[in-house]
């Protein structure tokens, strides 16, 4: 199934793409070669390459019904895109709105788009091209943007984004929809209905955000980069190479695993391929993969 209603929200999973990405040790310098190894029964195929060591991930969005509203969290790469730094990135064709029509939503239908935080692969099809210009794709929608990313984000306030990963995002993906008056800025909190709450969860980038789901006796996590391998849920010390404060990133982490794993959430990360999401326990300092949720590999 790529559904699941959890309360009275229901959660629909929309691919962008899935595959490798990156080798292990570039993406995850500290996180020592023994450690994928110890835990390769639990990462092959979805999540780390069968012949070699590429982690494997995917990029989608989850989309959510609650309270009559369309919710997007997080957009994926986005086609047309100038990427210097991500060939494999670099002016895609591919048919995520499609996907979306699948799952019976129109740009036009879409209430809310949040994005976790302002990573190129967070915000791509925030816009998409129209004669030449950057328009905002989804023309109903309020975007939510932290403020932090906002603001870090801006090549105005950093200019050392100039040959990084996150080179052109913020003049296509994120300034046409400010410009169009489709843009709320939030700090600390924010609460989206009585099913939802965004809340803060810094490290990987300043704005790092995560969205809490309670409704009924369900309780869920849409936990952004937090993790971008199961092996973070048993090695939850050790980044992604992409990860602004290292040891904030891993504050946070240990934080919303430890409320994951105390009231039995389930945690839905952004990029995790394969059932994309699953339960964890706490295991002797660290945490464990309890199951995993019964979505399908797409």
């Amino acid at each position: 199934m790529n559904e699941l209603k959890l309360g009275d929200v229901t959660v629909t999973r929309i691919e962008e793409m899935h595959g490798p990405i990156m080798p292990a040790d570039q993406f995850f310098p500290d996180l020592p070669a023994q450690a994928w190894q110890e835990h390769r029964e639990a990462l092959v195929p979805d999540h780390l390459g069968a012949d070699d060591a590429m982690v494997q991930v995917a990029m989608q969005t989850w989309l959510l019904r609650s309270e009559g509203r369309t919710i997007l969290i997080d957009t994926g790469v986005g086609n047309d895109k100038t990427r210097p730094a991500v060939a494999s990135w670099d002016h895609l064709r591919l048919d995520y709105l499609g996907n979306l029509a699948r799952a019976g939503v129109r740009p036009e239908d879409v209430d809310l788009v949040v994005n976790t935080h302002l990573h190129v692969d967070h915000v791509g099809w925030n816009t998409r091209l129209v004669d030449g210009a950057w328009v905002p794709t989804f023309p109903n929608a309020t975007y939510l943007m932290p403020k932090a990313d906002f603001e870090f984000w801006n090549p105005a306030n950093n200019p050392e984004i100039a040959g990084g990963v996150n080179e052109h995002v913020f003049e296509d993906s994120v300034a046409p929809v400010h410009a169009a008056g489709q843009v709320r800025l939030w700090e600390a909190d924010h609460t989206i209905d009585a099913n939802l709450r965004l809340e803060a969860a810094p490290g990987h980038t300043p704005g790092s955000s995560v969205i809490k789901l309670t409704s009924g006796s369900d309780r869920a996590l849409f936990a952004g980069d937090l993790m971008h391998t199961p092996l973070q849920v048993m090695r939850p010390d050790h980044n992604s190479c992409f990860c602004q404060d290292p040891a904030q990133a891993r504050t946070t982490r240990r934080r919303l695993l430890g409320w994951a794993a105390d009231v039995n959430v389930l945690v839905l990360p952004a990029h995790f391929s394969g059932h994309g999401a699953l339960e964890v326990r706490n295991a002797g300092g660290a945490f464990a993969i309890k199951k995993w949720a019964p979505f399908t590999r797409y």
